[in-house]
């Protein structure tokens, strides 16, 4: 089997059997590319999938760091992982290829997450201008992700009749499309409320655009008015300028400071996990930066 047509079956296997999420299958989609490309350039374009070796894909990784835009660990181990599931697919489907095992991938340093403490996070909310629709709007949006720890594509995917404003609580599917509950404080749903209620229009995502005229509300699409991953990003820029808060944050470190306010307050981390949809308790062990001072206090405590 040449390496197209693997491809195609492979990202039909991806929809249709692993019932993977249209971003997942985007990106492997796009490394496949990248690597047809690396092959179409070596004049390998058409080996057969079963002539793929470890010295290919070894070759094509370093291509990776040849290129004019410097990449991360963390992406060239992202176009590895997919080479090691397009593998692992061939070999389901009994070709002899490459055992995905072969592929190693970097190791690098422990991730350090970037979370606000309560005093930063007072001060970014109280930047939106509340008597605006907008204000309101980002201060919702602000406060959703802090109380519930949603991933900024969850929150964006988000339409009205999915939450539940009196039990303050809904399901959302998250990476893997695993379906779990999320929460929101009594803060957060109020704040969610004053916003729905200066809203007057028919379209059924929780959070919409406002820069539109009002007589060509009726006309527009609601995807056409959902926000996107990049406006609720650059908005949380906005404010924390506003805010003075020189870290650089976005949307996630929102999610990230949810999760080290539960770990400082005692919450245990297996309940953390399943807050924020974590497939291994590993990813959440990232979070017990936190537990840092108290060691230390601990430490000052007994150590004289």
């Amino acid at each position: 089997m040449n390496i197209k047509e693997a491809h195609t079956k492979f990202l039909e296997y991806l929809e249709s059997i692993k019932n993977n999420s249209q971003k997942t299958v985007e990106q492997y989609d796009r490394h496949l590319k990248k690597f047809e490309e690396y092959l179409k350039e070596k004049g390998l374009e058409n080996t057969n999938v079963e002539k793929l070796n470890l010295e290919i894909f070894e070759d094509f990784r370093a291509s990776l760091y040849r290129g004019k835009k410097k990449i991360s660990v963390k992406t060239a181990n992202a176009y590895m992982i997919t080479m090691r599931s397009f593998l692992k697919f061939l070999g389901k489907r009994g070709l002899d290829s490459l055992a995905p095992g072969k592929i190693d991938l970097i190791k690098h340093e422990d991730r350090r997450v970037e979370f606000l403490t309560e005093e930063e996070l007072d001060r970014l909310f109280n930047c939106p201008d509340t008597g605006t629709i907008t204000g309101l709007r980002d201060l919702a949006i602000m406060k959703c992700i802090y109380s519930t720890g949603l991933r900024i594509s969850e929150l964006t995917n988000l339409n009205i009749e999915n939450i539940d404003l009196e039990r303050k609580e809904f399901a959302v599917r998250g990476k893997g499309r695993k379906l779990r509950v999320v929460y929101l404080t009594d803060d957060s749903a109020e704040s969610i409320k004053k916003y729905l209620q200066k809203r007057n229009d028919h379209l059924k995502p929780l959070f919409i655009r406002h820069n539109t005229k009002a007589e060509n509300i009726d006309i527009l699409t609601d995807e056409n008015m959902r926000l996107s991953r990049f406006f609720i990003t650059t908005m949380i820029k906005k404010y924390a300028k506003q805010a003075i808060i020189l870290k650089d944050i976005s949307a996630h470190t929102l999610r990230h400071s949810f999760a080290t306010t539960l770990l400082s307050k005692g919450a245990d981390l297996r309940s953390i996990q399943e807050m924020l949809g974590h497939a291994s308790i590993t990813t959440t062990q990232v979070y017990t930066h936190v537990t840092n001072q108290k060691l230390k206090e601990v430490h000052k405590k007994f150590m004289k």
